[in-house]
């Protein structure tokens, strides 16, 4: 059976919004705090009509809360937050109770057939992936454009302007890209909830599809692929050209020697 999130609610529409506020947050200190509703992601209670869904990394979801109570919670919040960004990546959405329509966005609205604190966790889920995967496109885009001078470089034969240390430090940052998404927010893995209420797996999935999770993920790991080609291309060219020119300044000592060997018994032949 599932529990409602606000058993006194009398509103049908509430206000939603997800924002990644950092690498990491002490969920547990914020649960001891507030009334935990919720595990598995943790729900608090923040108000009569208002929840917060918080993330271990860095997601909090936050639903029904006024302006002013946003304002204090987050306020609270921010010293469990490890990291924190300076411009937190959001996204906001409506959500419609009607117990008579399907259960999908429409229009910018998201209609539920009731506010169940099981809804709302699929709903802070889907949501706290689609913040997590706007604020790495971003990063992304700016790592594509520090990448882009060596591509061009390579095409027009000109020397590599840029140092091995910098491009080393993009393609770690590529792997660390990689490793967040994968290892900590498993962005394409279902919520364990769905083992505990199946009958909200179409939920997921039509939301999954309305924020294009999957594609944007394959969008995202196509690039971190070409990202780590092209750097492993240009370091093992920086290597070579290395090696090569090792080569040339042996070869020059070798001749150097050779020339002072015959100079040497030319003199000592003719003098």
């Amino acid at each position: 059976m599932q529990t409602l999130a606000f058993p006194k609610q009398t509103t049908e529409t509430i206000t939603t919004q997800a924002r990644f506020l950092g690498e990491a947050i002490d969920c547990r200190s914020i649960e001891n705090n507030y009334e935990c509703i919720a595990t598995l992601p943790s729900v608090v209670k923040v108000s009569e009509t208002g929840i917060a869904v918080l993330f271990p990394y860095g997601v909090v979801v936050l639903f029904g809360l006024s302006q002013k109570e946003e304002n204090n919670f987050l306020k609270e919040l921010s010293q469990y937050v490890s990291e924190p960004f300076s411009n937190p990546e959001m996204e906001a959405v409506e959500i419609q109770l009607n117990p008579e329509k399907s259960e999908r966005v429409k229009n910018g609205v998201l209609c539920l057939k009731k506010y169940s604190v099981e809804h709302l966790q699929i709903v802070a889920d889907v949501l706290a992936k689609t913040v997590v995967l706007a604020h790495y496109e971003i990063k992304l885009a700016s790592v594509f454009d520090k990448i882009e001078p060596f591509t061009a470089s390579l095409q027009k034969n000109y020397r590599l302007t840029q140092p091995g240390e910098e491009l080393l430090h993009e393609l770690g940052s590529t792997f660390l890209f990689q490793y967040k998404m994968v290892a900590r927010v498993e962005i394409i893995d279902k919520p364990e909830l769905l083992w505990e209420v199946p009958e909200l797996d179409n939920l997921y999935s039509r939301l999954e599809d309305e924020y294009e999770i999957r594609e944007r993920h394959m969008a995202l790991e196509r690039k971190l692929d070409l990202i780590s080609r092209t750097s492993q291309t240009v370091l093992e060219l920086m290597q070579h050209r290395t090696s090569l020119r090792a080569e040339w300044y042996i070869v020059i000592l070798i001749i150097v020697e050779i020339v002072l060997s015959v100079y040497e018994l030319f003199i000592q032949r003719f003098i």
